[in-house]
C-alpha cells in the first residue's frame, strides 16, 4: 500500500488582527480554484467585514461544527467532515484558535491542520505574530495583553511557504477608523489600548524579524544541499575570535560596534580549541567573562575543535554565512614571529577569501615572549627553520667569538656553542640540535682547539672532547623534545577536557535535548550538519561514529584527525544518552497515564469505601427497622428514624451529585444557565445544611453573572469546608464586595488554615492533605467548588486570614461588565 504523501501548508503571516490575512488567504483559494485546484474553505472567520466574505463566493465552504459550550453554541471546524471530502486544497482560518473542548476535537486547531496534511491534503492558514509561542511573553510585556492561543514555532517554521501580509500602522488605524475592522462601538478603546502606532510598530517589527529569521533558515539550508561554500552577504554577520587572553574585552567592543553599524546585523564570538591541545592555556575566568560580555551585547558565543587555529577560523566563519571577522594583533614580537613564521592573524588573511579580516590593535600587541613557547608545536616553518638555525647559528657564534678571540678560555668558547645548540633544539627538535652539535664540533675544533686552522683528528683528548660534546648536545636536546612532547600531550587532554565542560556546561544550561546537541556538535566541530542515523553512511567527507545501541552521530564536511575523533566520540557518548533519555522518558510518558489512573481509581475507592457506605448503612438500618414487626416505636422513635434515613440519603445524594458534577467537568458537558444573580437571593438556601454562619452586609452586592444552583453548591461546599475546621466557639463569616468589574465573596475561618505549598494541593480531588481517617468527607468539596466557578468565568483562590485561619475568595464577574460580555 502507497503510503501518501504529506500535505503542504502555506502560512499568512501578519503583525495584528485587521491586517488582510483572511482576505488574502481567500484570494489565494480562489486563484487555486480558478487553476483547476480542488478547494475548500474548511473555516474562515470573516468577522463581519463584507470585502472579507465577498471572497467566499464561489468557493465551496464545509458547513462549521456546532458545539454547546458552558452555556453557549459555537462554531468549530469539522474535521471528520474535510477528512472524508478530501480536497486537495483546505482553507483553515486562525491557526492558533484553541477548540472547545468535548466531542473527541482536538485541543488546538493546529493539531487540526496537522491531521490535514498527515492525509496529504494541502492546507492554506493564517496566523498573528502575537500567537507565536516564542513571542507570547514579549508581546505581553509590549501590549499589556496576555495572549492565551498559540502555536509552536516549529509548526510555522515547516511550513512550505510562510508570507508576512503587511500594512503600515498609520494605514492599519485608518483601516481601524473607517470601520473595517471592528464594529463602530469598540473602534475607540481598539485605537487607544492595542491598536496604539508603538505598539502596531513593535508587533511589525517582531513579524519582519521573524520572518527574516525563517528566510535565513531556508537560505542556509538551500546553500547546504547545493553545497555552496562561498559567502553570500546577504545579512551582515561579524564572527570575533576570542583567545582567552585579556585584550578579548576590547576586541569583542570592536566587533559589537562593527555589528552595530549594520542594521540587523549578528555577532558571533567563537574560540578554537586545537584538536592536538597546542592552543591550550587560555584563561577560563577570561572566556567566560567575556562569554558574558558578548551576550549582554546580544551576540551568541560558541566553542569549535580544530587542527589549525587560522582554517578552523574561516571554515567557522564559512559555515555561519560570516561577511567580516574580527581578530586582536599578534602578541607576539618581532623576534618569536621572525623564528615562528606566520601567525594566526597572516593566515587568516590568507584563507579568507571575501570575508573582511579586522586586525583590531590593543595593549598587549606585540607584547609577546621573545623566545617560542615549548608547548608550541613544530610547525612547518619550525621543521625548516631548525635544520637552517642548526647551521647558520654556530657559524654567526663562531664570528663573534674570532673578535673576542683571547678574551675567554676554552671553557667558556664550549659551554657557549652548547648554549646554542640548546637553543636550537628548542626551534627544531633532536634533528636539529643533532645538524648543530655536529656543527658546533668541528668549528670549535677547527678554530678554537690549538693548532688553531686546523682539525685535530689524531689527538684521542681532543677526539673524546667532541664526542663527549656532540652526546651531551644530543641528550639536551633529546631532553627538550621530550618535554615537548609531554607537553603537547598534557595540553591535548587539557584541550579535549575543555572542549567536553563547554558541552556540559551547555547541557546544563538547558542544551540537553537531542536536536540541541546535534547542533552543538556540529558547531563545535564547524561541520555542515550533524544527524543521527541508523547505519553509518559510506560516503566521502562524512565522519561516524557510534552513539548508542543501533545508532550513529555522523557529521558532514571536512574529513577529520583522529584526535577530533576522539573528542567526537565522547560528544557522541553524551548524544546517545541523550536519545536513551529520551526514549525513557516516552516510557514514562505512557506509563505515568496509566498510574494517575490507578491513583485515582484507588483514591476514589478508598474515600466511597467509607464515605458512601456510613450514610447508606444508616439509612438502611433506619429503614429496616421501621419495617419491622418485632418492634412497636412510638411516634418521636418512627419520626427520628425517619429523619435518620431522611437525613442519610440527603447525605448520600450530595456525594453522588458530586461525583457527578466533577466527572462532567473534567469531560467539559456541564451545562450552565448563566443569568444575573444577587448573593441575597443565593445564601440562605446555600447556607441551610451548615448552621451557625455569621453573614456579612452583602445586600448592596451588584448581580454576578452566574448558574444560580451552581452558585449555591460552591458557596456550601466552601462554607462546610470552613466548618470542619473551625475550633469550637467560633463561627464562619462570609462576606462580600465589589470592585473592577467583579464580585468577590469570602468565606472566613479560624482554623489552623494552610500552608503556602500545600494550598494548590487541596483543590485536587480526594485530597486530603494527610487526613487518614476518612471523617473529612471524600475531599471533592474544593476540588469541585474550584470546578464549578471556573466553569462560570470565575476563580477561587486561598488567602491567610489576618491572626489565623483561611480565608477562600470567590471572585466572579458582575452582570453587564466587560469581564461578563
Amino acid at each position: 500500500m502507497n503510503e501518501v504523501p504529506r500535505g503542504r501548508l502555506k502560512v499568512y503571516l501578519g503583525a495584528a488582527p485587521g491586517v488582510g490575512k483572511t482576505y488574502r488567504m481567500l484570494d489565494e483559494a480562489r486563484r487555486r480554484a480558478g487553476r483547476g485546484a480542488d478547494v475548500v474553505v474548511a473555516f474562515a472567520e470573516c468577522h463581519g467585514r463584507p470585502r472579507t466574505a465577498a471572497m467566499l463566493d464561489g468557493l465551496e465552504v464545509v458547513p462549521p461544527a456546532r458545539c454547546a459550550h458552558r452555556g453557549g453554541e459555537f462554531e468549530e471546524l469539522d474535521l471528520a467532515a474535510v477528512l472524508d471530502r478530501r480536497p486537495e486544497v483546505a482553507v483553515v482560518d486562525d491557526l492558533a484558535h484553541g477548540n472547545v473542548p468535548g466531542g473527541g476535537r482536538n485541543a488546538e486547531r493546529w493539531k487540526d491542520v496537522e491531521a490535514l496534511l498527515a492525509a496529504g491534503t494541502d492546507v492554506i492558514t493564517a496566523v498573528n505574530v502575537q500567537q507565536l509561542e516564542s513571542l507570547k511573553d514579549v508581546v505581553e510585556k509590549i501590549t499589556g495583553v496576555p495572549q492565551h492561543e498559540t502555536v509552536p514555532d516549529e509548526v510555522v517554521r515547516r511550513a512550505r511557504q510562510v508570507e508576512l501580509v503587511d500594512i503600515p500602522p498609520e494605514g492599519l488605524r485608518r483601516r481601524m477608523a473607517h470601520g473595517n475592522i471592528y464594529p463602530p462601538e469598540k473602534i475607540d478603546a481598539a485605537l487607544a489600548n492595542y491598536f496604539r502606532p508603538g505598539n502596531l510598530a513593535a508587533l511589525r517589527q517582531l513579524a519582519l524579524l521573524w520572518l527574516a529569521d525563517r528566510v535565513d533558515e531556508a537560505l542556509n539550508t538551500y546553500r547546504a544541499e547545493h553545497a555552496i561554500g562561498g559567502v553570500w552577504e546577504t545579512r551582515e554577520r561579524v564572527v570575533v575570535a576570542l583567545t582567552g587572553g585579556p585584550e578579548g574585552d576590547t576586541i569583542v567592543r570592536r566587533a559589537a560596534r562593527i555589528a552595530a553599524r549594520s542594521a540587523g546585523g549578528d555577532l558571533l564570538a567563537v574560540h578554537v580549541t586545537r584538536s592536538d591541545g597546542l592552543a591550550a592555556g587560555a584563561s577560563h575566568a577570561s572566556l567566560a567573562r567575556q562569554r558574558r560580555l558578548v551576550e549582554d551585547l546580544g551576540g551568541s558565543y560558541h566553542q569549535v575543535v580544530g587542527g589549525e587555529v587560522a582554517s578552523t577560523l574561516v571554515e567557522f566563519a564559512r559555515a555561519e554565512n560570516a561577511t567580516q571577522l574580527v581578530l586582536g594583533a599578534s602578541r607576539r614580537g618581532r623576534l618569536e614571529r621572525f623564528v615562528t613564521g606566520l601567525g594566526t592573524g597572516e593566515s587568516v588573511v590568507a584563507l579568507s577569501g571575501d570575508i573582511d579580516v579586522h586586525r583590531v590593535t590593543h595593549e598587549r600587541a606585540a607584547s609577546g615572549t621573545l623566545l617560542p613557547s615549548r608547548r608550541r608545536t613544530l610547525s612547518r616553518a619550525r621543521l625548516i627553520a631548525g635544520p637552517v638555525a642548526g647551521l647558520v647559528l654556530p657559524v654567526l657564534l663562531t664570528l663573534g667569538l674570532a673578535q673576542l678571540r683571547g678574551t675567554l678560555d676554552l671553557t667558556s668558547e664550549a659551554l657557549l656553542f652548547l648554549l646554542a645548540v640548546v637553543g636550537v633544539a628548542c626551534i627544531g627538535g633532536v634533528a636539529s640540535a643533532v645538524i648543530a652539535s655536529v656543527t658546533a664540533s668541528l668549528l670549535l675544533n677547527y678554530w678554537f682547539i690549538p693548532p688553531i686552522g686546523a682539525f685535530t683528528l689524531d689527538d684521542p683528548n681532543a677526539l673524546l672532547a667532541l664526542a663527549v660534546f656532540a652526546v651531551v648536545a644530543a641528550t639536551v636536546a633529546a631532553v627538550v623534545d621530550r618535554s615537548l612532547r609531554l607537553s603537547r600531550r598534557a595540553a591535548r587532554a587539557t584541550a579535549e577536557a575543555e572542549t567536553m565542560s563547554s558541552l556540559a556546561g551547555s547541557i546544563v544550561r538547558g542544551g540537553q535535548t537531542i536536536p540541541a546537541l546535534l547542533e552543538r556538535t556540529r558547531e563545535t566541530f564547524a561541520m555542515e550538519s550533524a544527524e543521527l542515523v541508523d547505519e553509518p553512511p559510506d560516503m566521502a567527507g562524512v565522519t561516524a561514529v557510534p552513539a548508542g545501541s543501533g545508532a550513529y552521530l555522523a557529521l558532514h564536511g571536512r574529513d577529520m584527525s583522529s584526535s577530533e575523533r576522539r573528542v567526537l566520540a565522547a560528544f557522541a557518548a553524551h548524544v546517545g544518552a541523550a536519545v536513551e533519555r529520551a526514549r525513557l522518558a516516552e516510557a514514562v510518558a505512557e506509563v505515568e497515564p496509566v498510574k494517575a489512573a490507578d491513583r485515582m481509581r484507588t483514591a476514589l475507592l478508598r474515600a466511597v469505601g467509607h464515605d458512601l457506605r456510613t450514610p447508606l448503612a444508616a439509612g438502611w438500618a433506619a429503614v429496616t427497622s421501621l419495617r419491622s414487626r418485632d418492634v412497636e416505636f412510638s411516634v418521636e422513635d418512627r419520626d427520628e428514624l425517619l429523619a435518620t434515613a431522611d437525613e442519610s440519603m440527603a447525605k448520600l445524594n450530595r456525594l453522588v451529585e458530586n461525583l457527578l458534577d466533577l466527572s462532567r467537568l473534567e469531560a467539559g458537558v456541564l451545562r450552565l444557565n448563566l443569568r444575573p444573580t444577587t448573593l441575597e437571593e443565593v445564601l440562605p438556601a446555600a447556607l441551610a445544611d451548615t448552621p451557625g454562619i455569621q453573614v456579612g452586609d452583602v445586600e448592596k452586592i451588584p448581580e454576578v453573572l452566574a448558574d444560580r444552583p451552581l452558585l449555591e453548591r460552591v458557596i456550601a461546599n466552601l462554607v462546610a469546608n470552613a466548618a470542619r475546621y473551625s475550633p469550637p466557639g467560633t463561627q464562619v463569616l462570609v462576606t462580600a464586595s465589589a470592585l473592577g468589574g467583579r464580585a468577590e465573596l469570602r468565606v472566613i475561618d479560624r482554623g489552623p488554615g494552610l500552608p503556602a505549598t500545600g494550598r494548590e494541593r487541596v483543590f485536587e480531588p480526594f485530597q486530603r492533605l494527610g487526613d487518614t481517617d476518612n471523617s473529612t468527607g471524600l475531599g471533592l468539596g474544593l476540588a469541585l467548588a474550584r470546578g464549578l466557578t471556573e466553569a462560570m468565568s470565575g476563580t477561587v483562590t486561598p488567602e491567610d486570614t489576618p491572626g489565623g485561619g483561611l480565608t477562600m475568595v470567590v471572585s466572579l464577574p458582575l452582570a453587564g461588565s466587560a469581564a461578563a460580555s
